[in-house]
């Protein structure tokens, strides 16, 4: 990692990496001996309601999605969504994959080792895999979420989130996203800003302690007491101030 250690990307997958409602409506379509043609894209983020899903109708299906298709090893990748990641991981980026797909009991072990085999088929690059609804508690100093309740909550919290652009989002204020290639523009925009930052000096170092110009390391009560306390004996006066 280079100059830009520190900053911390949190990627969330379904909707963002993954099409995870792709592989949704092909499961579903098959489980109602429906065609896939008649479930719409989704508008409003909730069960489904738009494919005349109930919450109970949504878990049983999803949960077939996941044990029987095994829709978290199958689903097909967003466009360009690996070879942006390793863009940015080659820029020192710190990449947190965060996701909430622990949903309902009894299909954890095949979510998680369904997801990893996933983001290893894909060569998603990444250093965490975290399995977690509360995102603002995760630690990552900007997001990329496509669900407006994770986005309004990330805000709210003080985080920077990046929304990937979905139906069901447009609603929302940017920074926005509509394709791999615009997340890694406002991340590479977010570390120019970074490095034009220039640190302050800490006022509460006593005098005593502050590297002196001529010198490093070396304290003005440290001068021999032949040399000018105003300057260093080999530097002219014109250079006397610190940068």
């Amino acid at each position: 990692m280079g100059d830009n250690d520190g900053l911390v990307l949190g990627v969330d997958l379904d909707g963002v990496c993954a099409d995870y409602e792709g592989a949704f409506r092909a499961s579903v379509a098959r489980q109602l001996g429906r065609d896939p043609a008649d479930l719409p894209p989704q508008t409003v983020m909730d069960a489904y309601s738009e494919w005349g899903l109930s919450f109970t109708a949504f878990e049983r299906a999803h949960r077939h999605a996941v044990l029987e298709d095994r829709m978290f090893r199958t689903m097909a990748p967003m466009p360009g969504v690996s070879e942006a990641l390793w863009r940015l991981s080659d820029l020192g980026v710190w990449i947190r994959i965060i996701t909430h797909r622990l949903l309902f009991n009894w299909a954890h072990e095949t979510s998680a080792a369904d997801t990893a085999a996933w983001l290893d088929l894909h060569r998603i690059p990444y250093r965490d895999l975290c399995f977690i609804g509360d995102k603002p508690h995760v630690g990552a100093d900007v997001y990329v979420d496509d669900a407006p309740r994770h986005i309004v909550g990330l805000r709210a919290a003080g985080k920077t989130a990046i929304v990937f652009d979905q139906p069901y989002n447009r609603d929302l204020p940017g920074p926005r996203a509509t394709s791999w290639d615009d997340v890694v523009a406002h991340v590479e925009g977010l570390l120019a800003s970074r490095a034009r930052q220039v640190p302050l000096p800490f006022d509460g170092v006593p005098p005593a302690t502050v590297p002196h110009p001529g010198r490093a390391g070396e304290r003005p009560t440290d001068r021999p007491a032949d040399r000018p306390a105003d300057r260093p004996a080999d530097r002219p006066a014109d250079e006397e101030t610190p940068r």
